[in-house]
């Protein structure tokens, strides 16, 4: 069982036990790459994206592969996560756990919703994050992130983060995360487009049953994971594989004090 030291939230909040928990994708209308305009929402599609341990549950995912199209970035494209990726974001996790900064929320941002173009995701993602963590910092808290991209369907392009943020600064960070998106999208929120739920569907969670949290925080990983490639998925033991997709840009992300250099100094 790994080990994991739990700083306390700034204030207390009522823990609530969230039955039939769901991160509850949604499908959105094909739209065209170069639009800003917002997307319809729908209710088709992937119903559920994670049942958490604490609900029961298949696993579900209606990813299917995107290729082609002209490559609209200099940069990079890819269209899986690869085996140094995958052992990057598994032993940041682990990391976040030993540094008091237990990775306790999924969030899911479905950028094409929002209008962001494939291109434009990565950067729209890194300032989501950078909002998040200047935000939790001004009320006296650190944190730890991991994240990857995926390009499935009729979803498009989204991003899948594992956060740290303290049951008591979870509603702070709910008044302010549609804001951020209106910012950094510069239209008018869509509902559907952002989902968050804490790890296991209960608040605190990592604290009062740290071997359940481990336990769903395992679940959600290997739901971020589910874009590997056939090798990493291979050398894993990954059995929840779906097309990640084509993306433009970074795949996949970690913050500095759980990425490999911090990882390094603290062994």
């Amino acid at each position: 069982m790994t080990s994991i030291v739990v700083r306390k939230a700034p204030f207390d909040q009522v823990l609530k036990l969230h039955r039939g928990v769901a991160f509850g994708e949604v499908s959105i209308i094909p739209y065209q790459q170069f639009s800003r305009k917002n997307l319809a929402l729908t209710q088709a599609g992937t119903a559920i994206a994670i049942n958490y341990l604490t609900s029961g549950g298949a696993d579900h995912s209606t990813c299917t592969a995107v290729r082609g199209g002209a490559r609209n970035n200099a940069d990079r494209e890819s269209y899986a996560l690869t085996v140094a990726q995958v052992d990057n974001l598994k032993a940041a996790q682990l990391h976040a756990g030993k540094i008091g900064l237990p990775l306790t929320r999924m969030i899911t941002i479905h950028w094409e919703a929002a209008g962001v173009p494939l291109e434009g995701m990565a950067r729209a993602t890194g300032r989501f994050i950078d909002l998040l963590s200047k935000a939790l910092a001004r009320h006296g808290s650190a944190t730890a992130w991991l994240w990857t991209h995926e390009n499935c369907g009729l979803k498009g392009g989204h991003c899948h983060l594992l956060v740290h943020v303290p049951s008591g600064l979870v509603a702070v960070i709910a008044r302010l995360q549609l804001g951020w998106l209106r910012r950094i999208t510069g239209g008018v929120y869509r509902a559907r487009v952002i989902h968050s739920k804490p790890i296991g569907g209960r608040l605190g969670l990592e604290g009062s049953n740290p071997e359940l949290y481990l336990a769903n925080l395992e679940k959600a990983l290997a739901y971020l994971l589910k874009g590997a490639s056939v090798e990493a998925a291979k050398k894993f033991k990954l059995h929840r594989i779906k097309p990640g997709g084509r993306i433009i840009g970074k795949r996949c992300g970690t913050s500095q004090n759980i990425g490999a250099k911090a990882r390094k100094i603290g062994d």
